[in-house]
């Protein structure tokens, strides 16, 4: 099968999910621009895709800067001459208790996780519609269907990326496509955030059966492979031996 060379932006590719992402999409010979806030991994991570024969550069992004995404979408178009993908991948997972009353973990869980999404949509979504095309891929979680003890707060956020991502859906159905991923549990970092004791415990038990990040990447790169006339709208990834 022939592939289409596409230049895809990916936030959050510091780490898990994102840098599997980007040596995926790299590997099957996509231009990547990849945006975090721990730039010396981004630059080891450019290095190794460049080593390897792909096409990859960095610049440093916090999701929750609308500037610093715009300015962010605007070095992809600058570099490659235009963005065909934005995978919104960043985002934190700071569990606790409701009772905890953890606001600012709850604020910041909103402020990456969904303002970074918004964000990332108004910073691509008019360089798409103007070059004709584009493709918005947000990554949510199974968080987004299912609501569990100490993760009410993330859950929300991940319900509202689901929102998020089917309402730009419709409105932009005929020039963009839009995909929501959404794994299960998955070996990342996102765990290291949780300063609750309790949540913490938990959480040793649930993540005991985890999706390398490498799944999660294998489905982003299966639907930005696909033909511009098809959108795959949700992706849900769980491992095989995982009820939840």
């Amino acid at each position: 099968m022939t592939r289409t060379t596409r230049t895809v932006a990916v936030t959050g590719a510091s780490s898990g999910i994102g840098e599997a992402t980007a040596r995926r999409l790299a590997a099957d010979g996509h231009r990547v621009l990849l945006g975090a806030r721990r730039t010396d991994r981004l630059e080891r991570l450019v290095a190794e895709i460049t080593e390897e024969g792909g096409t990859a550069a960095f610049r440093e992004l916090d999701v929750t800067d609308v500037a610093g995404m715009h300015a962010f979408i605007d070095a992809a178009v600058g570099t490659y001459g235009r963005i065909d993908a934005l995978v919104n991948n960043a985002g934190v997972m700071p569990l606790s208790p409701l009772a905890a009353l953890r606001t600012d973990e709850w604020n910041r869980m909103i402020d990456v996780n969904v303002r970074g999404v918004l964000h990332g949509i108004a910073a691509a979504l008019p360089v798409m519609r103007a070059q004709g095309g584009g493709h918005i891929l947000n990554v949510a979680s199974v968080g987004a269907y299912e609501v569990a003890p100490t993760a009410a707060v993330y859950c929300a956020t991940k319900f509202a990326v689901r929102a998020i991502s089917e309402g730009l859906r419709q409105e932009s159905a005929g020039d963009i496509r839009v995909t929501l991923v959404s794994p299960g549990v998955t070996e990342s970092e996102l765990a290291d955030s949780i300063s609750d004791p309790e949540a913490r415990e938990a959480m040793k038990s649930y993540r005991a059966v985890a999706l390398p990040a490498s799944a999660i990447a294998e489905a982003i790169a299966y639907a930005i492979s696909q033909p511009a006339e098809v959108d795959v709208n949700e992706i849900i990834v769980r491992p095989t031996a995982s009820a939840q």
